[in-house]
Formats: structure tokens, sequence, C-alpha cells
């Protein structure tokens, strides 16, 4: 099973919902596998403190132009659908953090003097984080091209059938949070009860919609904000898995970096009525 966990803006606690649930997990006995796919900013490292092997760099094809058998008729800048290359006079420029890397521009360069080369984007590192299965990815400062890397740390980490996986998922509703979420089971959507919270929540719900996976929503921080969340839950028939209280607690436990589920037996029940509820929804659906 696949249980990926989004959001529609950044801060709502994703990272501290995965990190936790997949500790519950792995504290019943679970094969548990945790991939964070927040390339731009990973940090369940800093809640389960893995141990992590080399980091293996990924990389995607970019275009190479052999200029002595070039004639410049522009057909590779025609098929490109990025403009990742421009034909001039005597001239081919290739612009490589445009390029998708789908080699369009050497299959059909008709004199066969475009190759690829590879570009670096960043690396993915694996490891164990007291038994949990740790693969995360790290794009390189200024890199646009993530999707690309969520592809590795998804193959390097989805592997057996018997696995729970866990997928802290880049915040928003832009490509990463697709590719993040293809082929998941289940959707947490984490927000908060404010009118920020409440805006994003229903893109990500819309998002999630489109694409055909169950989803529930979980409330952090609830007891703050308004009642706007709930309402429209209600009115959508969403249903909200859990609710994490605005604490003190909570806050101490994160600026030290312990996950939630350490913070206070009472939210370590919450994980179990969060697992069973998703669990319930899924079989319900089957």
């Amino acid at each position: 099973m696949i249980v990926s966990i989004a959001s529609g803006k950044g801060g709502t606690g994703k990272t501290t919902v995965a990190t936790s649930l997949a500790l519950y997990l792995n504290g019943k006995g679970q094969n548990t596998v945790i991939l964070d796919c927040d390339v731009e900013e990973p940090d369940s490292a800093l809640f389960l403190k893995p141990v992590l092997n080399k980091p293996k760099t990924v990389d995607i094809p970019v275009p190479t132009v052999d200029f002595e058998r070039c004639t410049y008729c522009g057909r590779c800048a025609e098929v490109c659908a990025y403009n990742a290359i421009a034909v001039a006079k005597k001239t081919v420029l290739v612009f490589p953090e445009l390029c998708h890397g789908c080699g369009g521009c050497a299959l059909f360069c008709p004199e066969g003097a475009i190759s690829e080369v590879g570009r670096d984007i960043g690396v993915v590192e694996e490891g164990d984080a007291s038994g949990i299965k740790f693969v995360q990815g790290q794009l390189k400062v200024g890199e646009p091209m993530a999707v690309p890397l969520i592809r590795e740390v998804k193959r390097r980490g989805i592997k057996e059938n018997k696995e729970i996986v866990i997928i802290d998922v880049p915040p928003g509703t832009s490509c990463p949070v697709i590719k993040s979420v293809e082929g998941s089971d289940f959707v947490i959507l984490v927000t908060e009860p404010t009118p920020f919270g409440l805006n994003d929540l229903k893109l990500a719900v819309e998002t999630v919609k489109k694409i055909s996976i169950p989803f529930g929503v979980v409330i952090n921080k609830d007891g703050i904000g308004d009642s706007g969340v709930d309402l429209y839950c209600e009115l959508e028939r969403i249903p909200i898995l859990t609710r994490f209280p605005f604490s003190r607690e909570i806050a101490v436990a994160y600026s030290k970096g312990i996950p939630i589920i350490d913070a206070g037996v009472e939210f370590r029940q919450k994980f179990e009525e969060l697992y069973d509820t998703i669990l319930s929804i899924i079989q319900g659906g089957l």
C-alpha cells in the first residue's frame, strides 16, 4: 500500500504527519518505507535521523551538437516543445535548464548531428532509520527539473508489494506533486483551519480529484483560525481523518526534531485512528 502525505501549501505539518505515521507503522511490525519526494527542501531526515549511504547522482540527457555534421536545417528546434534548442544562422543554441530530456531533437535530426550527454540535477540518498527504509532526493540549488529526481526516488523506494510506502510530497499542486502521488492508494491532505489553509486545500482537493485517488483531510493546529475547513469538508463530503491540536507540546517537540508520535500517548492514539480510518476507506472502495 502506498500512502502519500500532501498539502496545498508549506508549513501545515505535512512532514511531521508523514514521519510519525511511518514510525507508528514500523512500531506495529509493518515493513515500512518512507520516501521524501520534497526534493527542493527534504527534511524528513530531521525527525527520523537515518543512517544514509553515499549519495548517488541523478542526471537527465541533454543534447550536444556535432557542428561538422549539422546543416542548420532547424528540425531539432521545430520538434522541441520546451524551446530548449534554437537554430540561428550557422549556429545552434542549447538551453540545458529548459530541456526535459525527451530525446526528440536527436531522434528527428536528419543528419544524426545530435547526441545526448548527462546533466547532473541532484542526488538520491538511501538508508535505514531504526528499521524504516529511507529514501530522499536532494535537488541541486537553482535546478528547475524536480520531476526526474522524484521519479528516481520512487524507483529506488517502491519495490515490494508487502511494504507500506509513505511518501512525503512537495507542497503545492504543481508537476512534482502529481509525479509524487502518482500510483498511490490514498492521499492524506494536511491543512490548517485558516483562510489561507482553506484556499490551498481547495486547490489540492481539485488536483487529487482529477487523478482519481481516494483522499481525506488531516486538520493540524486545530483550535486556531475558524470553521471554514470543517464547513468545506462537510459540504464536499470529504472525510476528516483526524485532528492535531494547536499545542505547546507539539511545538516544543517539533523544535527539537522529535516526531509528534513521541510527544505524548494521546498523539500515538491519533495515528492509530488515522491508519484505521485510511484502511476502512480503501477497503470500502474495493
